[in-house]
């Protein structure tokens, strides 16, 4: 209702939409497990993520833990191009794995410096680093997806640092309540929740077999993306084909009593072709077609308010929300049926409907690429 107000309120709703981003895709991952109930299906107030620790005897449950969040490998860096070491003391030798190990060992001891419960990288641990981890008492994770890590930034409040030597006390995220490793069915999953002011999320899905749950993930993604639609434009419109036969009505209205000649045509035609909507829902209940598109014509023409003789004024109507029950298939009014609709996503609708009519429209001839024998 807001962003249709000219005034100040819908013109500040419409600033914060414009500066809010709503991506459902990055920022609401869709964890589909195998097994279980639908009924243990459910919204994270964290997140999820198919990941064992590194080290079988790292703390597998945190509360409140402090993370930190790494794009760098733990792990001595190989050079990029191939490199011939030729040795001629055993001590040279020994002397190049201790370098190795203390590359790996300063940088664990930047890490353990800020004290961190969890450190969650997107490359590689090494087993040194996992050994010195470990006697810290931190608890590890390696190889994570960058998605997964950018949701966990978002959802934890940490920063993804790059260098080990370039970690901040603002860079660890706080906001985690509980962390605790699971394990369903065959697989080890790490949850993080309870976090405060999530960003991110995971919506855990499960079900008896692949099918189900791809299916309860189509539902879903539709859900989501009303949902995304109407926080951009929050209109709405009556649903039950409520709608499309207000907006054929007033068109054969305006037609009728307004226009003259040919030009009233595309009035009619379109008027028409827009009841296929609640035609459809009244094929789908099993009721009588005819009947209940003639009696929802008629409550929808009879709110009009509109003097047959003042041909060329505006055609003024009352609101009429009566649509057809998609179940019984009854004719109600779809604001006590609670049937809504997105606004943005109707006119959309009926604009790729009308280009589609006039591009074909513009096609005189069809050329076949065919000979005729």
């Amino acid at each position: 209702e807001q962003a249709s107000k000219p005034g100040a309120e819908g013109g500040a709703y419409k600033h914060h939409i414009a500066n809010m981003e709503v991506d459902i895709k990055r920022y609401a991952k869709v964890e589909k497990i195998p097994g279980g109930e639908i009924s243990e299906c459910r919204v994270l107030n964290g997140i999820m993520f198919q990941k064992d620790v590194t080290h079988s005897k790292m703390r597998r449950k945190i509360k409140n833990p402090r993370i930190l969040l790494l794009d760098s490998p733990l792990e001595y860096k190989k050079g990029e191009s191939q490199t011939n070491v030729e040795i001629t003391n055993d001590e040279d030798w020994n002397t190049m794995l201790r370098m190795e190990e203390e590359y790996v060992e300063n940088m664990c001891a930047e890490i353990i410096a800020f004290s961190p419960d969890i450190v969650v990288t997107e490359k590689g641990v090494s087993d040194l680093a996992q050994h010195y981890f470990h006697k810290a008492n931190i608890t590890a994770f390696r190889r994570l997806r960058k998605t997964d890590n950018n949701r966990m930034a978002r959802a934890t409040g940490a920063t993804i640092v790059s260098r080990t030597d370039e970690i901040q006390e603002s860079d660890l995220g706080t906001r985690c309540g509980m962390f605790e490793m699971r394990k369903i069915g065959d697989e080890y999953f790490a949850f993080f929740e309870e976090c405060e002011d999530a960003k991110a999320c995971t919506i855990m899905l499960r079900g008896g077999s692949k099918d189900v749950l791809n299916e309860i993930e189509r539902n879903l993604s539709d859900a989501m993306q009303v949902v995304r639609n109407v926080v951009y434009d929050p209109r709405l419109l009556p649903g039950g084909g409520a709608t499309e036969m207000a907006v054929s009505t007033g068109l054969s209205e305006i037609g009728r009593r307004t226009i003259e000649g040919v030009k009233q045509g595309p009035f009619m035609a379109v008027g028409e072709a827009m009841e296929v909507i609640p035609r459809t829902l009244a094929q789908n209940c099993g009721v009588s077609v005819i009947r209940t598109i003639t009696q929802l014509r008629a409550r929808h023409a009879s709110s009009f308010v509109g003097d047959a003789e003042h041909k060329h004024e505006d055609v003024e109507f009352a609101k009429c929300n009566v649509g057809i029950d998609g179940t019984t298939g009854e004719i109600v009014d779809m604001q006590d049926l609670g049937i809504w609709e997105p606004y943005s996503v109707k006119v959309q609708t009926i604009k790729t409907a009308i280009e589609s009519a006039c591009m074909i429209l513009r096609i005189d001839d069809i050329v076949s690429g065919s000979k005729h024998k």
